[in-house]
């Protein structure tokens, strides 16, 4: 199929590339020319404008935006003068799922398609194929539904529901991730300020070797301990937050359901400002090795 594709970061990059090794023309635009000049050497057409990327594509369209969550609107204000009805349009970021509800409506009234997609896996998913939740219109998720399947792992893929429900799902997937990088945070550093003097790498191990808490966190945390030692030297104790878990404890307030280990989570991030820890340094790592976030000191 014929893709118009908008954002090529860390994530948007590699899933334009894979879509084009899965046999679909990938027709692509980024907002910076540093990002299009990244893309025309992975081989990428890139046009120098959006007008120049709607222009280029036949109807009726199918255009993917992968973009942060801040820059949805700005794009969409320029994007959908130019398109035409019948035309569809995918948010594949990490956007708040009330503003997808309030995004659809605006774009259908224009007789324009609307889906939303959560992509979770970081840039190595993005690259090799992610697990995605999305949310929209059915009919036109079925008619598109290869595109889906091509960016996805194998059985990666899944219709959520209504306009809002991918995000929806993506973002309680991120408030759960919160809690399970906090725990295991926090039991590292109990572990390492034991006086057994023990070997963190070789617990991660041991831990992936069919023990109740064996995960994909487990084994990115092995792999930061090999990168930058036990004591995870350069890494930030300070933790950041891009949103999806404040968003996740502000909608469990608004639905009167308690969250408290997620709600903790998000607290620790925000309190770790001007105090870092080695919990902090062990989240901090989990979101480079997986997401790819620039956690230096």
């Amino acid at each position: 199929m014929e893709i118009g594709y908008i954002g090529l970061g860390k994530m948007g990059l590699g899933m334009a590339q894979l879509l084009t090794e899965k046999g679909h023309n990938v027709i692509c635009y980024n907002r910076g020319e540093d990002g299009r000049e990244v893309g025309r050497k992975a081989g990428l057409p890139v046009k120098d404008s959006v007008k120049e990327l709607v222009d280029s594509l036949a109807l009726p369209r199918f255009i993917w935006i992968m973009v942060s969550h801040q820059g949805v609107d700005a794009v969409l204000d320029e994007l959908l003068p130019l398109l035409q009805k019948g035309d569809t349009v995918v948010d594949g970021g990490n956007s708040r799922y009330t503003e997808t509800i309030r995004r659809a409506k605006q774009i259908n009234e224009l007789g324009i398609h609307f889906l939303d997609a959560g992509v979770s896996g970081g840039p190595f998913g993005a690259r090799n194929g992610a697990c995605i939740m999305a949310g929209g219109e059915k009919e036109i998720f079925e008619k598109y539904k290869q595109i889906f399947v091509d960016a996805s792992i194998e059985d990666g893929i899944e219709f959520m529901g209504s306009h809002g429900a991918g995000h929806f799902v993506k973002m309680v997937h991120n408030g759960i991730e919160y809690g399970m990088m906090q725990a295991i945070g926090e039991g590292f550093e109990i572990m390492k300020k034991s006086d057994f003097n023990l070997n963190l790498e070789q617990v991660t191990d041991i831990y992936q070797h069919k023990s109740v808490i064996e995960s994909r966190l487990v084994g990115w945390l092995k792999s930061a301990y090999q990168k930058y030692g036990q004591d995870l030297d350069g890494i930030s104790g300070e933790v950041k937050h891009s949103g999806e878990g404040l968003w996740t404890v502000e909608t469990a307030d608004n639905m009167n359901i308690p969250v408290p280990v997620i709600k903790d989570a998000l607290q620790f991030r925000e309190d770790s400002t001007g105090n870092p820890s080695y919990t902090g340094q062990v989240v901090s790592a989990l979101r480079n090795q997986f997401g790819g976030h620039d956690v230096s000191k």
